[in-house]
């Protein structure tokens, strides 16, 4: 696990497993599409490309486990990402199960597009014994839509594939690393079923792409105003030298006026996880989505880890979000048996919000920035308050679909099933897996 070499983002059609029938869940062709993936990840590829779910080199295919044409083929084919065509909810073929209710009929359908046609794959990963139950679990007998419809999370753009795809890259002049950010206004889907919602979005995004330098880079960041208000930007957790680029309007700066551009000017000194948001109106602006991770990388980290997930909470606009979204539309954590997962957690809301992991345990490295080193502790329970930031690591050692969310129930889970601030940490047996099932997202 050494994170201190040039990634390679993993080849991705090798998780999906071996077809099966409809009567188990699946109707047919395979996964199309292949050469736009193909360019996207060779755009990737690059020393200085970060992927979210991959640290580390692609791995050859165990002995015995599926291919990635074996796995891409339990996938139905679908229309694209962002096509128009809406899901429709699951209805009940039937009558309702007995001892179940109309909450039941909702949550499941919930999960079904959480999944989307996906649960296929399962069992290429899981195994024939599992998948049953987990067929059993969904009502695969069904033929529900969501089997012929990509997750609820690709159908509305994300920060983890923005991040892997079209990562954020500076230009150069002479020794500083130069950033180009727009701030827009935009529409966001909270998730795949709800109309947009009146928005905010550094380059159209929320939250904004990550901004990631080596610790003791100098950095220059660009903000141009595309908005019909001011606006600022505050580099959250950093220690400048010049506190005239602290970002706060009338106390370092003027406000950044509708059409204007901005400069900020800084030296990274202080590594880790941080963030950049607006630091005018801000319960307003920061509310409505203009936030972004900004993530400083020391040379070499001593945290050794072999994938990365940015976790950045808001609870105003939308409701309860992580990284935009609310479930079924949040990205789930992807790791192989045996892997460490790094999950930067970032509070950019106005509650507290303790995460919760199902099935295992996180051990918490940072805080703010800062290495906790020998006073590092182990929990399943994770509390962020507003603006703090956590370092947590996960080492998986058990295949599964576990359940990971905040711990303040109405956040995640009310009459009609899940919502909100809801996810999951998909265990699967192989790397290959989760390659190929990455590829199959973003094919």
């Amino acid at each position: 696990m050494d994170t201190t070499r040039p990634e390679t983002i993993l080849s991705i059609p090798a998780l999906i497993g071996r077809s099966v029938t409809r009567r188990r869940f699946l109707r047919g062709a395979a996964v199309t599409g292949g050469g736009i993936v193909a360019a996207s990840l060779a755009a990737c590829a690059s020393p200085t490309a970060r992927s979210a779910w991959s640290q580390a080199p692609v791995p050859a295919a165990p002995a015995g486990s599926a291919s990635p044409t074996a796995i891409a083929s339990a996938l139905p084919t679908v229309a694209p990402s962002g096509s128009g065509a809406l899901p429709s909810p699951s209805a009940s073929s039937g009558p309702i199960p007995t001892g179940w209710t109309q909450h039941d009929i909702d949550a499941r359908n919930v999960v079904r597009r959480y999944l989307g046609n996906l649960a296929p794959a399962l069992k290429g990963i899981y195994g024939d014994a599992a998948f049953a139950t987990l067929a059993d679990i969904l009502g695969a007998a069904d033929g529900y839509p969501e089997l012929s419809l990509k997750p609820a999370f690709v159908q509305v753009p994300q920060l983890v594939l923005n991040d892997m795809l079209q990562p954020l890259k500076p230009t150069l002049d002479g020794d500083t690393k130069v950033f180009n950010l727009t701030v827009d206004e935009i529409e966001q889907h909270i998730d795949e079923m709800q109309p947009p919602v009146a928005a905010l979005g550094y380059n159209a995004q929320w939250p904004g792409p990550t901004i990631r330098v080596n610790q003791g880079d100098k950095v220059r960041a660009i903000f141009t105003n595309n908005l019909k208000e001011t606006t600022s930007v505050h580099f959250h957790g950093v220690q400048f030298t010049d506190f005239f680029q602290d970002g706060v309007p009338f106390v370092t700066q003027k406000p950044i006026i509708p059409g204007e551009s901005y400069t900020y000017e800084f030296t990274a000194t202080d590594a880790g996880s941080l963030m950049y948001h607006s630091h005018h109106n801000a319960s307003d602006q920061v509310g409505r989505g203009l936030l972004g991770a900004f993530i400083v990388d020391p040379m070499p980290d001593p945290v050794l880890y072999d994938r990365e997930y940015i976790w950045i909470s808001n609870d105003s606009l939308g409701g309860f979000t992580i990284n935009g979204h609310g479930f079924p539309a949040t990205v789930p954590v992807l790791a192989a048996v045996g892997e460490t997962v790094r999950i930067r957690f970032m509070n950019e809301g106005i509650m507290m919000h303790p995460w919760h992991v199902h099935g295992n345990v996180m051990k918490v490295v940072a805080r703010d920035g800062r290495p906790l080193g020998t006073a590092a502790f182990e929990c399943d329970t994770l509390g962020v308050n507003p603006g703090e930031r956590y370092d947590a690591l996960i080492t998986v050692d058990r295949a599964g679909v576990w359940a990971f969310h905040c711990h303040i129930l109405p956040h995640v889970e009310g009459s009609s099933g899940m919502y909100g601030m809801v996810n999951t940490l998909i265990v699967v047996p192989t790397k290959a897996d989760v390659d190929a099932i990455v590829q199959a997202l973003v094919s």
